[in-house]
């Protein structure tokens, strides 16, 4: 599978993340993007030895998109302190199941992660193991009973979007784990990394990522803008 590269230079790798590929390996011995992208690198640069790339930030396995990658140990820490700062801006399309009322919205939640089940709940905030994820969106189109948002994420808490927008009752489209009531079994789910805002680590310059979805059901009952 070919991957779409968005930007690189000498310290970023930027690329585009296939829908249902893992973003690092696991117990499952799947084909993952960061070895896919270090074998990239060592061929395309005729690197000798271990080719060092970190992973800046993550997204679930059916998600697609944008995503962050830093080829040295300086931009990592850098852009590691970015996203502890919340100064790297995160957007992502979604559709989900209904008609949504409010044009714009802001969701607060605290999340609580079962790692056994790898399955995240709202749970009250007295929660003393539970993580506060807050998240805007804004709704900019509807269709056949389905809603096109734009989702600004405040935290990165593990499946925030998936389960935040659920508990709101509007899951995303194809979403078995948060919206399995709603949702067939084969549906792909509809979340999509769309735009990356950060400075450069080592550039006084910031930089500017646009990642658009497929054209295939549901993101075709849309215009994308």
């Amino acid at each position: 599978m070919k991957i779409n590269i968005l930007y690189e230079d000498n310290h970023l790798l930027i690329v585009e993340k296939p829908v249902n590929m893992l973003v690092q390996a696991d117990k499952t011995k799947d084909e993952d993007l960061l070895t896919k992208l270090k074998k990239y690198i060592k061929e395309e640069y005729n690197k000798p030895g271990a080719v060092f790339l970190s992973l800046v930030h993550r997204l679930d396995r059916p998600v697609g998109g944008a995503i962050i990658f830093a080829k040295t140990s300086k931009a990592a820490s850098r852009l590691s302190d970015q996203l502890r700062r919340r100064v790297i801006e995160r957007e992502y399309l979604g559709v989900v199941r209904g008609i949504v009322e409010e044009n714009n919205a802001k969701l607060e939640d605290y999340l609580l992660k079962d790692t056994k089940k790898n399955e995240v709940s709202i749970v009250k905030s007295s929660n003393q193991k539970a993580k506060k994820a807050v998240l805007t969106f804004r709704k900019m189109e509807t269709n056949h009973n389905l809603s096109l948002l734009n989702i600004k994420l405040e935290t990165g808490r593990s499946h925030q979007i998936r389960v935040q927008l659920a508990g709101t009752g509007h899951p995303l489209y194809g979403d078995q784990k948060y919206g399995s009531k709603i949702n067939k079994v084969g549906e792909q789910i509809a979340l999509w990394s769309h735009k990356l805002s950060f400075k450069h680590p080592t550039k006084d310059e910031i930089i500017k990522i646009v990642s658009y979805p497929p054209k295939e059901r549901p993101w075709n009952n849309f215009i994308m803008k």
